[in-house]
């Protein structure tokens, strides 16, 4: 499925806009899908969570911390449909 994320807007608290190569787009709140444990830690902190920035080679987001989440876990999120699951070697790590 694999869809490249285009364009990422934070919106305040852990929410972000984001928008894929294929016009899908919509508003995730994160604070619901993330533990902010290991590598995500850090970004339990609006000011650090906002640093969110489009990381081009990998077709998805990140931060300056070295985090980032898998493009098709994010628009099953953005679609509202299943994300892969843990044994999935999409869904996202938390370490």
């Amino acid at each position: 499925m694999l869809k490249d994320v285009v364009e990422v807007v934070h919106r305040g608290g852990h929410r972000l806009f984001l928008r894929f190569e294929d016009g899908t787009e919509g508003e995730i709140d994160l604070s619901e899908r993330l533990t902010f444990e290991g590598v995500f830690a850090s970004l339990r902190a609006e000011g650090n969570f906002a640093q969110v920035a489009l990381h081009a080679e990998l077709g998805t987001i990140g931060w300056p911390t070295g985090a980032d989440l898998d493009p098709d876990v994010l628009y099953a999120w953005v679609k509202g449909v299943p994300a892969p699951g843990p044994d999935d070697p999409h869904a996202p790590r938390q370490d």
